[in-house]
């Protein structure tokens, strides 16, 4: 399901990247709006783009710890912490 969500989440992404493209070179297009400015624009959209992937990462993953803790799931650090007992160490 989250693979999914994923995929729906990049399918949306690239479909509004290919509108904005095409409304950008219609601007240019016009004379409304300058090839730079149309590069600056696209630019900065995938730098804002970057950074909410980053974001929507870091909440997810502490969503999904949440979620382990809750279910009472060992964690890596748990099963290593019992393989070093286990070995007496």
């Amino acid at each position: 399901m989250l693979k999914d969500l994923l995929y729906i989440g990049m399918g949306g992404a690239l479909l509004a990247r290919e509108r904005v493209e095409e409304e950008l070179q219609k601007l240019i297009e016009k004379g409304k709006i300058s090839q730079n400015d149309a590069k600056e624009l696209v630019e900065s959209a995938k730098n804002r783009a970057k950074e909410e992937e980053e974001r929507v990462k870091e909440e997810l993953k502490e969503s999904l710890k949440e979620a382990a803790d809750e279910l009472g799931l060992a964690t890596k650090a748990d099963i290593e912490e019992l393989k070093k007992l286990i070995k007496g160490e």
